[in-house]
């Protein structure tokens, strides 16, 4: 990367927060790079600063560029063992609660919100339980509160539900609808659908679990460090945080405030 592609990255980014007050800025420098050459090829724009002079005019634009800028990539009960982890160490000390809180930080466009709604179900916990789902897009979080999606993502569903540890068939979670599949609407009862940064945003209730999965990858070490903080400020003590399988507390500011629950399945808890 050229510095003076680096310097036009920053002046988009700039833009970006002066004028729809979205902090991309300390997003992994790679990771922005990549995605605004991609918006550029998508929205046929011929370079970054005709991106840059186009979001300077016509917010319309910059909706459609925030798709490109966040990450939807996500899948029901993703990663099975680490629910697997959730059932085995941390659903026995929830059952212990009358009530408790999980936050799912960038839930994208709502399967692991699901995940945990299901799990939640089959361990006759959900409706103990409120459920934040956070993300800073628009179009993602009304995708999840939707709780539709393709018929033909079933089959990968439905293993994934069954190596997590799922009970019982995933069907009885869902309708079929012509070539989608609808979610219970009884599993969004106990859901909050909200937006929030972890960027820019403070912390808004105090919450037994977080769920923040394949976030921190894309943020730079400062900016980890912010994020993270804000997950350590919201849990209450002894609760529980869960990442992403490439994702870490080692080597950051706040690993003293954890212990690890569960080698290589991601699980934490706050001392």
């Amino acid at each position: 990367m050229t510095d003076s592609e680096e310097h036009e990255i920053d002046r988009i980014l700039e833009v970006i927060f002066q004028l729809y007050h979205y902090d991309f800025r300390a997003y992994s420098l790679t990771s922005v790079r990549r995605r605004l050459h991609v918006a550029c090829v998508q929205l046929g724009i011929e370079d970054l600063s005709g991106l840059r002079t186009r979001l300077a005019q016509d917010p319309a634009l910059f909706s459609r560029l925030l798709q490109y800028m966040t990450i939807q990539v996500s899948d029901l009960f993703r990663d099975p063992s680490f629910f697997v982890t959730f059932r085995k160490h941390v659903v026995p000390v929830l059952r212990t609660y009358p009530s408790f809180k999980l936050w799912i930080a960038g839930c994208s466009t709502g399967e692991e919100v699901y995940s945990f709604a299901i799990l939640l179900r089959e361990e006759a916990l959900l409706d103990r339980c409120m459920l934040y789902a956070t993300d800073i897009n628009p179009e993602a979080l009304r995708k999840a509160e939707a709780g539709i999606y393709p018929a033909d993502r079933v089959p990968a569903f439905s293993e994934n539900h069954r190596a997590g540890g799922g009970r019982g068939s995933l069907s009885t979670h869902y309708s079929a609808r012509y070539d989608s599949i609808v979610f219970d609407r009884a599993l969004r009862k106990q859901v909050v659908f909200a937006d929030h940064s972890l960027a820019t945003d403070s912390v808004f209730a105090e919450v037994h679990v977080v769920s923040c999965r394949n976030v921190l990858i894309y943020f730079n070490r400062e900016l980890q460090d912010h994020a993270l903080g804000l997950m350590a400020d919201a849990l209450c003590r002894r609760g529980f945080l869960g990442l992403g399988a490439r994702e870490s507390l080692q080597f950051t500011a706040h690993r003293s405030k954890f212990q690890e629950l569960q080698p290589l399945e991601q699980w934490y808890q706050k001392w």
